[in-house]
This record gives C-alpha cells, structure tokens and sequence, in this order.
C-alpha cells in the first residue's frame, strides 16, 4: 500500500479515524481537503503502487485504447478530430498525436480529439456508484501528455491510478444526488478533475500548485444533464469525455505556467466544493480523503463486457444466453423486464442503448455486431429490425431493484415467446464487468483483442496488448502510440 508519509498530510491516520466520525451534514473536516489531496498528488510519481493496483491501472489503459482504436472512424470520433485539427494541426514543439491516428495537433487539442473517440460508443469503462466513465478523458491526458514531455509509462500508469481516485471520490463526495439537484452532471465533474490529477501527477506539480489547479478546475467544473436529451451521441460524448479531458489538462498546465487561484479552494467557506449548492443531502465530503491510498477506486470501476450501454449488458447477455435455443423467426413476443428506469432503454434514439433495437439485430444476425449496435441508420431504416422491435417491449421490475441505501444493480430478466407457444425464459442477476463481479485479465484482455484486431489485425492487436502489459517499465509512450495509429 502506499505508505502514510508519502500520502497524507500530518498524522493523517488520526485525521481519517477523526473524519469517520464527523457530522459530514455540516461540511465541516478536521484537516485541509486542500492539502491532503494535494499532498497525495504530489507524492503519486514515487509512492509505492501495490502490484494489483497497476495491473487494474493497466487493463482499463488498454480497455481505452481498444476504445479508441474502433471508434476511430465513428463520426462521434471525427467530429472532434476535425475540430482539433482546424484549431492547432501539425507538429509544433508541444504537439502530441490524436491517439489512433497518425495526425499532430497541440497537446490540449490532441487529448480532447482522443478523449472524444475513447467514447465515441458506449463500450469504455465506468464507474457506477460515481456515474463517471474515466478512461476517455483520463487515459488520454496521461498518454497525451506524456508524448508531448517524453515520459514514462511508469509515469502514465501513476497517473491514471491517481486520475481514477479523483474521478470516483469528488462526484461521490459532492453527492450524486445534489449534483443531480444542482444540475451539473456527474459525469463531466468526475473527469475534469480526475484529468486535472492525472496531469499534475505526471508534471510532478508541488503542493501548492496542485492547489492552485483544484481552484481552476472548480472554475470549469460543469456538464449539464440536457446530454440525456442528445440522440446522436455528440453533446454526450462531450459532457463524459472531451469537456473532462481538455478542462482537466488546461487546468494543470496553467497551473504549470504560474497561475494562481484560491489556495485552500476546497476548504474555503466561499468555495466550490462548500458551496450553498451541495448543503447536506447525501454529500460525505469525508469521502475524498477516508482511506486515501489505502484503498484504490479502481476496484469500484467497471469493464463493458458487451459493446453496449451499461444498464443494457444483462438483457443483451440474457437474450445471446437463449439464442441457441430459439427458431429463428418463430418469435412472438419479447420480454425484458429491468431495475431502474426501464423507459430509457425501451425507444432510446442511441443504438446501442436502445433494448429493443439490440433484441432485434441479435435476433436477426444471430450475433451482436459492433457497427450493427452503433448504427442509427439501420436503427431507423432497417424494416426487418422495425418489425422485430415492435415485438419486444421492455418493463420495469421493482422486484430487482436495490434496497434504499445500497449499491445500484444492473440485472434482467428476458422471456421469449415462440409462436408455437413455446417459451425461454432467464433470469440474469449481473453480467461479468461490473466491480462486484468483475471481469478477469483474460478476458479484458479478449475484449481487447476483439475490437482491436478488427481494425489493426490480429497481429497488431496483440502487439498492443503486450506492450500495455509492460508499460510501467518502458521509458517513453511512443511506441504504443504508433501501434494503435492507423
């Protein structure tokens, strides 16, 4: 584990064994959130990281550059290229490459256009009791920026250990729930600062700067819910990854470059994080420094076993599950019964988040098929997958939802019915990728080589893998960089 000296500041085991008892409904700590943190931060580029801590801070890179790598061409990735390239294209001194291609552009425009295609589908890692998805935004700053310096893959696995712990305590911290109130979506708070971590890591900003770049990621710290509106991937995209990635990186290097913001910015009664906005409900502001590098956010992440939305994984598994047993177009009816908000997956306008949409390609491929799962065009002109949908309906069960005041679940329960009245039946309790049954390194690993070897080769693919594998004992990124170019 990391040792108490290189992480908290002044006898920070008393200070944790005192929070734990703190009345957090009055926002108030027994030490500086400021300094902690940003102690924790500085001593990230020498501390000692437990060897399963890295190979989780491996598997999610290479989760992300599998992302990357197949959403490459996807217009959600291109738009953000194209952008990036009409601001600062070419190969100035501080470029780095927009990962998956072989174009320059400044290291800021670069990270946000890689940031942009590791979700540019729904098929990166997440965090579910922060809603953030972290790798996009936080993989691409630590790679980008370590190109541009030419550091270490030590370095970058470093800072995405402490750009994961970043992202998954401050939305928790806030309140999931007060964010939610206060209109600021998760999902963009998590990455800026968990970026803005990853970056000052890999810097090796000191103390105080650190604090400097908490005061200037709090003044970009911002992401709408409207993204739930967005029903061509884009404005969501943004919000999760691209805002997360650039205002994170810009945050850290102006910090680097002498600017100065509120010292104690996380601590001050006018601050950000003590503002009026996130009073009481169910902040635990305790919850950005208890067990600070004694435990690793890592573990509360998850992989995507399926190359869909998250809350669609069990149906999916469910229906692929059956398939074999079903006659091919002898289906009746479809039944997919869900925890949560069941209407958001029965017609969403996003392919892959769409239950019936997905029912009905598999139905009809006999597969699921990633393009096919991220196609709106066959979504909205295929009328054998029109025909098909109109048979699945998709319901919420109460029965399967967590009780109050626990983790939430992502389970399904799949009925189909033949017309010869014959009926399948699974229930699906989790799918293999959530951090309560998480997926193995093997089979990370096959997911990996799957969407890659699609588009670099088998080869190539397995190139990536092994070079991700000895990351942290390489001296510099480029050569990872150039294998996943095309």
């Amino acid at each position: 584990m990391y040792s108490h000296k290189h992480l908290l500041f002044a006898c920070a085991g008393y200070a944790n064994e005192v929070m734990s008892n703190t009345n957090v409904a009055e926002n108030s700590l027994p030490i500086s959130i400021t300094t902690t943190l940003s102690n924790f931060i500085a001593n990230s580029s020498s501390t000692h990281i437990p060897e399963e801590w890295r190979k989780l801070g491996r598997l999610h890179i290479l989760d992300t550059l599998a992302s990357i790598v197949a959403c490459r061409n996807l217009e959600t990735a291109t738009v953000g290229r194209k952008y990036s390239l009409s601001l600062s294209g070419g190969t100035g001194s501080s470029s780095a490459t927009i990962l998956g291609t072989h174009h320059r552009a400044s290291v800021v425009d670069a990270v946000f256009a890689g940031a942009m295609a590791g979700h540019g589908a729904e098929i990166n890692d997440f965090i579910p009791s922060a809603y953030v998805q972290p790798g996009p935004a936080i993989v691409s700053v630590a790679i980008g920026l370590a190109e541009s310096r030419g550091l270490s893959g030590d370095g970058v696995l470093r800072a995405v250990v402490t750009g994961y712990e970043m992202a998954s305590r401050f939305p928790k911290a806030i309140g999931t729930g007060n964010l939610r109130k206060a209109g600021l979506a998760n999902h963009g708070i998590g990455p800026t600062f968990g970026a803005a971590a990853a970056a000052a890591s890999l810097l090796k900003l000191p103390p105080d700067r650190i604090a400097d770049v908490f005061a200037y990621c709090a003044q970009q710290a911002s992401g709408s819910w409207q993204w739930l509106l967005d029903t061509e991937h884009i404005e969501k995209l943004f919000v999760f990854a691209g805002m997360g990635a650039r205002a994170g990186l810009h945050a850290a290097l102006m910090a680097e470059a002498g600017f100065r913001g509120v010292p104690d910015s996380l601590d001050n009664s006018g601050g950000w994080l003590q503002s009026s906005a996130f009073p009481g409900g169910d902040s635990n502001l305790t919850g950005l420094v208890t067990d600070l590098g004694r435990r690793t956010e890592l573990t509360e992440t998850g992989f995507k076993r399926y190359l869909v939305g998250g809350p669609t994984q069990p149906a999916v598994h469910g229906l692929l599950t059956l398939l074999p047993n079903i006659t091919t177009n002898q289906e009746a009816k479809a039944t997919i019964a869900m925890p949560g908000s069941a209407d958001s997956f029965r017609n969403a306008a996003m392919p892959a988040l769409n239950l019936r949409y997905l029912f009905a390609i598999i139905l009809l491929d006999g597969r699921l098929d990633f393009i096919d799962a991220q196609s709106r065009k066959r979504l909205q002109t295929d009328t054998a997958v029109q025909d098909l949908v109109r048979k699945v309906e998709v319901v919420q069960d109460s029965t399967q939802e967590a009780p109050k005041g626990q983790p939430r679940t992502e389970s399904a329960r799949v009925i189909i019915e033949q017309v010869s009245g014959k009926c399948h039946e699974i229930f699906v309790p989790y799918v293999k990728g959530y951090p309560s049954h998480p997926m193995s390194e093997n089979e990370v690993e096959e997911k990996a080589l799957g969407l890659m070897a699609l588009f670099l080769g088998v080869e190539k693919a397995q190139v990536v893998i092994a070079k991700v594998r000895e990351l942290d004992r390489t001296s510099r990124v480029d050569e990872l960089v150039h294998l996943i170019a095309r």
